[in-house]
């Protein structure tokens, strides 16, 4: 009974402590061999490192913006002098990270009054916390402020002939300064004066009085604020716009013809007459009195 099997496998043998068995199914996947880091290392979530809708580039990028400090620049032009991939496609790598919840970019107003881009990495997408608790620090109440839209520009208004404008411009600007008198919500700034004067000088041209154009200007206006004063002027100035005056034809007499110098046949004597005339005023005298 004691007689061992000699088709029989031997037993397994115990691998030494210091040299741990591998199995013979070897795969060639990753092996790790971790070191545990104790200064200038980022903690960063596995969400992030195995994404599967990120490319490759975002999820390094995203890795790389973590591990800045709070401060650093994170603009293209300063990621593209950091690396080679070029702006096109860290421009598209940071649009990534924006559409899953990993970046954030707001614009800011600063104490100068000036418009600067901020860059905010989020480790966890969805999860903004305060500052001190995710690095995703929270805008200050002026980033929320939506920006102010651009003014638009104010309506056209009449334009007078080249000689009206320069003579009656500042009639015009005038009659435009004192209208915040008759009313104090016709207070309007020197560019809008500056817009609405050729159209005033449209109407003076056309020979309305001064009375007339500030009647038209500031009758029935509306109880409520208003937001363009000057909007509703130059709208006035070209929806009431009054014919221009008839055409006067100016009275004048033609200036008398003057003739050319000529001899008398008879006398020699110089005169003024037509060509037909052959001699003076006293020799066509003489010549049609009868004698005595």
């Amino acid at each position: 009974m004691d007689t061992q099997n000699p088709s029989a496998p031997p037993r397994a043998q115990s691998a030494p402590a210091d040299k741990p068995a591998r199995s013979r199914h070897h795969t060639g996947g990753v092996i790790h061999e971790n070191t545990r880091h104790t200064t200038r290392f980022t903690v960063i979530g596995n969400h992030l490192t195995q994404h599967k809708e990120l490319s490759l580039l975002a999820i390094g990028l995203g890795c790389h913006l973590q591990s800045l400090p709070t401060g650093a620049p994170a603009d293209i032009k300063s990621l593209t002098a950091r690396f080679k991939e070029g702006a096109t496609r860290i421009a598209a790598a940071l649009r990534e990270l924006e559409t899953h919840g990993y970046l954030r970019r707001e614009r800011v107003r600063t104490a100068t009054g000036r418009i600067i881009t901020r860059t905010i990495s989020c480790n966890q997408p969805g999860q903004r916390r305060r500052p001190a608790d995710t690095g995703c620090p929270t805008p200050p109440r002026t980033a929320h402020r939506p920006e102010p839209r651009p003014r638009k520009a104010l309506p056209a208004v009449p334009q007078p002939t080249q000689a009206a404008a320069l003579a009656l411009h500042q009639q015009a600007t005038d009659l435009l300064t004192g209208l915040r008198r008759q009313d104090p919500r016709l207070l309007l700034s020197a560019t809008d004066t500056e817009h609405l004067a050729p159209g005033v000088a449209a109407w003076l041209e056309r020979e309305v009085t001064p009375t007339a154009v500030r009647h038209a200007l500031t009758t029935d206006l509306p109880d409520t604020p208003l937001r363009r004063p000057a909007a509703l002027l130059a709208h006035r100035l070209t929806a009431q716009l009054p014919p221009p005056p008839p055409y006067r034809t100016p009275a004048t007499t033609p200036p008398p013809v003057r003739h050319k110098l000529r001899t008398c046949d008879t006398c020699d004597r110089a005169f003024r007459a037509p060509d037909t005339e052959t001699h003076c005023r006293d020799c066509r005298t003489a010549a049609t009195t009868p004698p005595a």
